[in-house]
């Protein structure tokens, strides 16, 4: 039970690390909310697999659609001022 948590958790560091990497400017966050960004960059990933190839409309990503995810979410917070840049 706790090794798949402990998993998600460094996939969605390492995943938000290169979101922030991928997406230009300076986004003031911390390790915690880069985490967050990118376990949601993966399920963002994952619904927009469901929209373009069917499936589970709750579905995590692989690595590919999971960085595209989290960029896009840290477009759309940096967009609303939720991050500074």
């Amino acid at each position: 039970m706790l090794i798949p948590i402990i998993g998600w958790i460094l996939f969605g560091l390492v995943v938000g690390l290169l979101a922030r990497l991928a997406y230009p400017g300076r986004q003031d966050i911390g390790l915690v909310r880069t985490t967050l960004l990118g376990i949601v960059g993966s399920f963002v990933g994952g619904f927009l697999g469901y929209l373009l190839f069917g499936g589970s409309a709750f579905q995590a990503s692989g690595w590919i659609g999971s960085i595209l995810g989290a960029v896009l979410v840290l477009v759309i917070a940096t967009r609303r001022g939720h991050v500074a840049s």
